[in-house]
């Protein structure tokens, strides 16, 4: 586990900002905080470090360049927003790294991107060709395409899994808070900074509140199961106030600024990590005690006979989640048999599958080498 001043040597980094400080509060877009990253970005370059940036902004720049006030909830009003904001802010943000002699590129990802394996393929070796060629990849989510169904939620998940998609050492969330305390500072002036903590911890996320910002999808939940998720590549997160002066560069010193995530665990196997990158699942596989024993302590594959209940509708290659009695999730994976299949065969021995399907594919509902346990 590498301290501060480590991890703000690590060489690649992804950042990401949200709409509150690109719009400064939907004011319009914030060109002179823009500037301030990409001088810090570049000066991060300049030491040898490559840097993703995650932005959000571009529903929120759109409805300032629309006149509107609230936040659509209509899907086609926010894809329109979308639209017109992301034209503006990638222009502005070309314009800022141009004055440091950098490219940007604009990457407009949509959840399918990196839940379909070989698109995931794909879009990991485009942003790292461009790390390679010294350019500064600009991504947000694609909202003029993506639905209600099938989207990241946030562009906080959206950056976790570029950070597992780049191998990132490191992710900081720019936030317009001073990171995670204890209570809602919002509501009690008197609540304590956390400074260090460790991704996916419970009693953290108990600290945090859901709720997002006027102009925003995420709050400081998502921030932390963000953390969580990145830390499953091996990254550390710093969620920290974006409105600091060089906030970025006294992380890279090892400052003590924000929040500081360590990872809890060692990361995962790249194909691992694509499955654990699935945020929406397409069923559900309620497990027996001794199920969730054999896959938590034993790391062995689950087989139907530990299977009590299905729920969905899923086809083979599909990724379904595991819980157990209590409802808490246990593991997610790729199934090997569709969910009619499953409910026939739920609660019996292997040995009986190919006696009530009429044939046998597998001999476990989800290998372990397909499988991540939480």
């Amino acid at each position: 586990m590498k301290d501060r001043v480590g991890l703000g040597q690590s060489r690649r980094w992804v950042v990401k900002v949200g709409s509150a400080l690109v719009t400064d509060n939907g004011r319009g877009l914030d060109e002179s905080a823009l500037a301030g990253w990409a001088a810090q970005i570049a000066a991060l370059h300049g030491q040898g470090r490559q840097v993703c940036l995650v932005s959000s902004g571009a529903v929120a720049a759109g409805m300032q360049r629309l006149g509107w006030t609230r936040r659509p909830q209509a899907l086609h009003e926010l894809q329109a927003a979308a639209a017109v904001g992301q034209m503006r802010l990638i222009q502005a943000y070309e314009t800022e790294f141009a004055r440091h002699g950098l490219h940007a590129a604009q990457i407009l990802l949509s959840y399918a991107d990196l839940t379909d394996r070989q698109r995931h393929l794909n879009a990991r070796s485009t942003l790292k060709t461009l790390l390679a060629l010294d350019t500064i990849p600009i991504i947000n989510e694609n909202d003029t395409v993506s639905t209600d169904e099938l989207r990241f939620g946030d562009n906080d998940s959206l950056a976790s899994l570029v950070t597992n998609l780049v191998e990132a050492e490191l992710m900081v969330i720019l936030t317009d808070q001073e990171g995670l305390y204890e209570r809602d500072p919002r509501n009690d002036p008197e609540a304590r900074l956390i400074q260090e903590g460790r991704a996916g911890d419970a009693e953290l996320l108990a600290m945090a509140t859901p709720t997002p910002g006027a102009l925003g999808r995420g709050g400081m939940f998502t921030k932390l199961t963000a953390a969580a998720r990145a830390a499953r590549s091996g990254a550390a997160t710093v969620i920290a106030s974006g409105r600091h002066p060089e906030v970025l560069l006294r992380v890279a010193r090892g400052e003590a600024v924000g929040t500081l995530l360590h990872p809890a665990s060692e990361p995962l196997a790249a194909r691992k990590q694509w499955i654990n990158g699935h945020l929406q699942v397409r069923g559900e596989l309620v497990l027996d005690t001794g199920a969730v024993r054999v896959l938590r302590e034993a790391g062995r594959s689950l087989l139907p006979v530990g299977v009590t209940a299905v729920t969905g509708h899923f086809r083979r290659g599909d990724v379904v989640l595991c819980r157990g009695p209590d409802g808490v999730e246990v593991a997610r994976g790729l199934v090997n048999y569709s969910a009619e299949e499953c409910r026939h065969i739920q609660g019996q021995p292997s040995s009986r599958i190919a006696e009530l399907l009429g044939y046998l594919d597998e001999p476990e509902l989800i290998h372990r080498d397909n499988m991540v346990v939480s």
